[in-house]
């Protein structure tokens, strides 16, 4: 089958390699749609990151490159181990794609995303969704509705991160918030917000995002950070300030538009992606 494979810093090629098999306890995927995260780029460019090196195998897979990219994605299963009780052969899937040590509690309460050395299916091992099929530990396949259009569910991976940030800011009904960066994150972001009934504010200084956004219908005010003051027209919306503001750019003049434009005890959070484990800081103006 064929795969991308990331062998070092600007060296990620695609060839034939084996079929994954399937173990027990595990679930064969046949992958239909798989994003290019921001993650996969930075390895690209800068890595190795999360990906082993030669001289630095996995920790807990023991891999070293070349080894196959690829964690946002969506399929159907094509086979199920031995054990595997939750699913079966034609579901519509979605993976979670954790490499946590042996031992760790992966129970919703577990803080697994925290456990030491832990990293990320299509970046530290266990395969990658830039190939066209998987084999993953039944724990981490999640099953979706067969009416949701596949690549459609391949954003689910990201639109967490976006979800997440949103709920740990604890807003009020009807808030007002400032999502700073019209990138994926924080498209999903606002979209989230957006969708619980609150007032979205976003400042992206890319035409093309700012329109992208504007389609996508996925906020109420769309400014320019280059041409726009920022603190003075979310004043202008909200006198005493947003509710909350989303950092989704990871750049100095992204986070200071949050903390001037943030009403006092408003909530600030910086819904940055890293693989994909969440950075949310809670700020207290």
């Amino acid at each position: 089958m064929r795969a991308a494979r990331f062998y070092d810093r600007g060296d990620i090629r695609v060839e034939e390699i084996n079929e994954p098999v399937v173990k027990a306890g595990q679930v064969g995927i046949d992958v239909a749609w798989c994003g290019i995260c921001g993650t996969d780029l930075h390895e690209f460019l800068d890595g190795p990151i999360f990906c082993p090196s030669a001289e630095h195998p996995n920790p807990i897979t023991g891999e070293v490159p070349p080894v196959t990219l690829g964690h946002e994605m969506s399929g159907i299963v094509n086979f199920v181990g031995q054990g595997v009780s939750g699913l079966k052969v034609g579901d519509h899937v979605v993976v979670e794609p954790y490499i946590v040590p042996e031992g760790t509690d992966t129970s919703e309460t577990g803080h697994y995303n925290l456990s030491e050395g832990s990293n990320f299916i299509g970046l530290g091992g266990n395969g990658g969704g830039l190939a066209e099929k998987i084999s993953v530990d039944e724990r981490w396949v999640h099953k979706i509705p067969d009416d949701l259009p596949l690549d459609e569910a391949a954003l689910i991976e990201p639109l967490s991160v976006g979800y997440h940030a949103v709920e740990r800011a604890n807003l009020n009904e009807k808030s007002t918030v400032l999502v700073v960066g019209a990138g994926p994150i924080g498209l999903l972001t606002a979209a989230v917000a957006k969708a619980q009934g609150h007032t979205v504010i976003i400042s992206e200084p890319s035409g093309l995002r700012r329109k992208k956004a504007q389609e996508a219908e996925v906020a109420d005010y769309f400014f320019n950070p280059i041409e726009d003051d920022i603190q003075a027209k979310v004043h202008q919306i909200n006198e005493k300030g947003v509710d909350a503001a989303f950092e989704c750019t990871s750049v100095q003049p992204g986070f200071d538009a949050c903390l001037d434009s943030i009403r006092m005890g408003g909530e600030q959070l910086l819904s940055l992606q890293f693989g994909v484990n969440q950075l949310v800081l809670t700020w207290q103006n």
